[in-house]
């Protein structure tokens, strides 16, 4: 699972990746500062089964603090698009290309208007044309690749191959699943014939595809010398009001021992007496920020990204359960995030392809019950697996 951060040059984009990640990643103010995609691990939030079975975690793939699963996620800060990437403007090809990989998208905008779709220094601009424009980008991107040599695809279409077939296998490498592809062409209900298809049915067709395949959440990033009437308006399409400058300053204070500070909090306490003035007045100006809009918004972009538009749950396998340990005696030492409606057999695959081939059965841990493999999961189960050798 990998979320893409995604807009034009200058919007913020290479601070949202450091907050975000704690990674290194070049930042600058002008265009096309990262050349190269980073690729860095962000983690989300859920409830750790320990503070519910009052046991002390060991965690393995993930972190646990203070009754809170960290679950790390991939992250990829691919470079700023510009109107006209699609068709090779910019550097649009390489940084379409990146973005196969990714199952989400977290579009990055710069909220105050100060930057043109280019990158470049204004005054004014509508941050919604942000939105509109790189959708747009994307959407024309799947359209040539599900269009390409349409002509002649058709015939083969109409000589009897499947539609959904023919383009999922076309489409797969944009990691558009064959389930992803029915659902687009039901929806788009399309009644002219195949043969006749072109850029209109192809443009109808990207815009589902995008939706269900790879959606997008907004942050309104730089929100701290932004309008209130770009925000509000950011807001009514769904936008989190974000300020990436703030979760990286709070970042590094605490890394160097000035605060105590754990990403996504609406608050920090401050921990050493040797502030200067300077980081005294700034400290101060982010906390009224925390405490007008609840948090920096970084993390709560992520976590609307991957828990809830990719809906996926947290699931805990152990070997051991009834002290909830693996073979090495740690206390919840994985969590796996899985699609919801993920089955037993699912998990067992997430573990180890050897344990999903010899299933055998699974332990329901906190009831003890033992389950299938087609049982469905449920978000913060804690499964032990029996395979066969």
């Amino acid at each position: 699972m990998k979320v893409g951060l995604v807009g034009k040059p200058n919007a913020g984009k290479s601070t949202f990746f450091t907050a975000v990640t704690s990674a290194s990643a070049q930042i600058g103010d002008y265009p096309f500062t990262t050349i190269e995609k980073n690729v860095g691990i962000a983690y989300v939030r859920k409830t750790c089964p320990s503070k519910e079975l009052e046991v002390e975690p060991n965690p393995n793939n993930s972190l646990s603090i203070n009754g809170i699963r960290y679950i790390p996620v991939e992250v990829i800060d691919v470079a700023g698009l510009v109107p006209g990437a699609h068709k090779g403007k910019g550097m649009g090809n390489k940084f379409l290309d990146d973005l196969r990989q990714a199952d989400v998208l977290i579009q990055v905008v710069d909220s105050s208007g100060n930057t043109d779709l280019e990158g470049n220094s204004t005054e004014g601009a509508d941050p919604i044309e942000e939105i509109n424009f790189l959708k747009n980008e994307i959407c024309q991107w799947i359209s040539e690749i599900t269009m390409r040599t349409w002509s002649r695809s058709a015939r083969a279409v109409e000589a009897g191959e499947k539609i959904e077939n023919f383009l999922s296998e076309r489409l797969a490498g944009l990691k558009f699943s064959r389930e992803h592809v029915i659902t687009a062409l039901r929806k788009a209900s399309i009644s002219k014939p195949i043969m006749k298809w072109g850029p209109d049915e192809g443009i109808v067709i990207a815009e589902l595809l995008q939706d269900i395949a790879k959606p997008i959440v907004i942050a309104a990033n730089k929100a701290d010398i932004s309008s209130e009437e770009n925000l509000r308006n950011l807001s009514k399409k769904g936008a989190i009001i974000t300020v990436a400058d703030y979760e990286l300053a709070l970042k590094k204070a605490s890394e160097i021992g000035l605060i105590e500070y754990i990403a996504g909090a609406s608050d920090f306490n401050i921990s050493s007496d040797k502030l200067t003035e300077g980081q005294k007045e700034a400290l101060q100006k982010i906390k009224v920020f925390l405490k007008s809009k609840g948090s920096t918004g970084v993390q709560e972009c992520v976590e609307k990204a991957v828990l809830e538009k990719l809906d996926l749950i947290a699931v805990y396998p152990v070997e051991d359960e009834t002290h909830f340990t693996d073979g090495q005696g740690r206390v919840l030492p994985d969590a796996h995030l899985l699609s919801r409606e993920s089955s037993a057999l699912d998990l067992a695959y997430k573990v180890h392809t050897d344990i999903g081939d010899n299933f055998i059965r699974a332990i329901d841990c906190r009831s003890k019950r033992i389950i299938g493999k087609d049982y469905v999961l449920q978000d913060g189960d804690i499964i032990k697996i029996v395979a066969g050798s």
